[in-house]
Formats: C-alpha cells, sequence, structure tokens
C-alpha cells in the first residue's frame, strides 16, 4: 500500500531546484541522523510512496514540491567520511547506523508555507504542525496529501 511521507530540506543544502536539476531528477536522501527518522527509512518507506519536498531552516518554510521515494534504503555514504559534518564514528562498513533512500523529483511547485498549512483544519493532527516536532521525515496521511497537493500551484 503506498504511503506518504514530508521530508524536510535546508534548501541552501538540497532544494527542490537541486532535485530538479539532478540527473534523472534523482538524488539521495543523506545526513538523516534521528532514529525515529532513519526507521521510517529503513523500516517503511517503499519504492513509489509520496513524498512533500519540504524546505526548513528558511526564511518561508514550507512545501516546494512533490517527489517520490525511488529506492530501497541503503547505508548512508555520509556516515563515513571522516571530518564530513555526517561523520559518524561508531558505523562501520559492516555495521553502518544510518540509511539514505534516493528521492525521484516530480514537480516544484509554488511554495505552500508553514503559516498557511497552520490554517488548514484539514491538517490539524498531522506531525510537522505539532509543538515540539523536529523531524526531518514524518508520515503523512493520505487525507493530508490529498489537502496539501490539492492546493499546490505550479512553479
Amino acid at each position: 500500500m503506498k504511503k506518504y511521507w514530508l521530508m524536510k530540506s535546508e534548501p541552501d543544502e538540497v532544494s527542490i531546484d537541486d532535485l530538479m536539476a539532478a540527473p534523472k531528477q534523482t538524488l539521495p536522501w543523506f545526513g538523516v541522523r534521528n532514529y525515529q527518522a532513519r526507521n521510517f527509512m529503513r523500516d517503511a518507506m517503499q519504492v513509489g510512496d509520496g513524498v512533500l519536498f519540504y524546505h526548513s531552516s528558511c526564511a518561508q518554510p514550507g512545501v516546494a514540491g512533490i517527489a517520490e521515494v525511488a529506492s530501497t534504503p541503503y547505508p548512508d555514504h555520509s556516515q563515513f567520511e571522516d571530518g564530513g559534518k555526517y561523520f559518524d564514528a561508531k558505523a562501520t562498513q559492516e555495521q553502518p547506523r544510518w540509511v539514505s533512500v534516493d528521492v525521484h523529483g516530480l514537480k516544484k511547485t509554488a511554495l505552500l508555507p508553514l503559516s498557511e498549512m497552520r490554517q488548514m483544519a484539514a491538517l490539524e493532527d498531522m506531525l510537522l504542525l505539532k509543538k515540539g516536532s523536529r523531524l526531518s521525515i514524518t508520515p503523512v496521511t493520505l487525507e493530508q496529501w490529498q489537502a496539501i497537493t490539492a492546493l499546490l500551484q505550479p512553479a
């Protein structure tokens, strides 16, 4: 059964424009260092699942496009890059701690700002909008997916 996700990325690291400009409009989703978010990627995501591509930690956060999960999970290369931002000294090639999935961009949209999402009754239970929620990957219900995608306009 198809699932839906909201995946946050800081646009100065990887933006929807970067995804859409990538070869085959596909990039690895790397650098996730939260166990719950990792477990979503490792245990629940499947190829073809829908992704709301969300720009975070920027002047105007919000949904910036639609993508889909394009691979099964595999070890996140960045955990092995000594001195890198996402290096994990406890991770080994034999026992990696972190995973990546490839994400394929489907379309860039006009930004749906977080402020607008907070006003939508259909999203009142959305994990993104819960006080203290900081996960970079969260599940989205079919109803939430439909409410958001119905508002997305072409970029």
